[in-house]
């Protein structure tokens, strides 16, 4: 809108990002709601072992591929076994709707500047920056086109499982708060304090994004570019600041 100042601007793109709801019509018969949670149960459970034994294998361990890839595809599996996904539709300046692409694209680079920022920080405390260098190991001593491949896989692969299938099978009025701890708990194996904080506030703007678009697409588009964007900006960072 002419005349808005950046301030301004911000605050209307949040808010048709995370708070002002697509209208939407996607309602489970109870069979289905009972196959989504069924399916969702098992699969956070096996998941969440699985990505724990892959987060305690040594930097450099040719199976941290193997493992992540399996990852992926148990929560894709999961999910998809759970029923049928949406991709969804977010707000356009213009104030019709379309797939929230550019939208998605923008909250998660502003997503990943705030995290950027905050590791400018981290990197200059080392009982902090001890974990998440350790973590980071396994990109220093990987090949880092497999590791980004893999990266970008699981990110989608996630956000189809907690935002798509796991997100579906919670009532509505816990669905963003439910899928947040969740996804926050699931990281909590890892070890590393800061990734499961990074977990709680990156499951809750992409839960919230899924309760504004009502699909999985504008969720994975936010979810990768964060996580693409840290996985190559973060270790070179660090560097410097410690």
């Amino acid at each position: 809108m002419a005349g808005m100042n950046p301030l301004s601007e911000l605050r209307a793109f949040l808010r048709a990002a995370l708070v002002t709801p697509v209208p939407r019509d996607h309602r489970d018969a109870a069979a289905v709601l009972r196959r989504r949670r069924l399916a969702s149960a098992a699969t956070l459970v096996v998941g969440g072992v699985v990505l724990w034994w892959s987060l305690r294998l040594p930097p450099g361990d040719p199976r941290f591929y193997a493992w992540t890839t399996a990852l992926a595809a148990i929560w894709v599996g999961g999910a998809f076994l759970s029923g049928r996904l949406y991709l969804g539709r977010g707000h356009t300046r213009a104030g019709a709707y379309a797939r929230p692409v550019v939208q998605s694209l923008a909250l998660g680079v502003l997503l990943l500047v705030v995290f950027l920022a905050g590791g400018l920080l981290v990197g200059q405390i080392p009982w902090l920056a001890g974990p998440v260098n350790e973590l980071l190991d396994h990109v220093r001593f990987s090949s880092v086109p497999i590791v980004l491949v893999i990266t970008v896989m699981n990110g989608i692969a996630e956000e189809i499982f907690f935002r798509g299938a796991l997100y579906a099978a919670i009532p509505q009025r816990w669905t963003v708060l439910a899928t947040t701890a969740l996804y926050a708990v699931v990281t909590v194996g890892s070890g590393v304090p800061l990734l499961v904080l990074a977990a709680v506030l990156l499951g809750l703007v992409c839960g919230l994004q899924r309760r504004v678009t009502g699909g999985i697409l504008g969720p994975a588009i936010t979810h990768i570019t964060w996580s693409a964007g840290m996985l190559l900006l973060l270790p070179p960072l660090l560097q410097i600041v410690s």
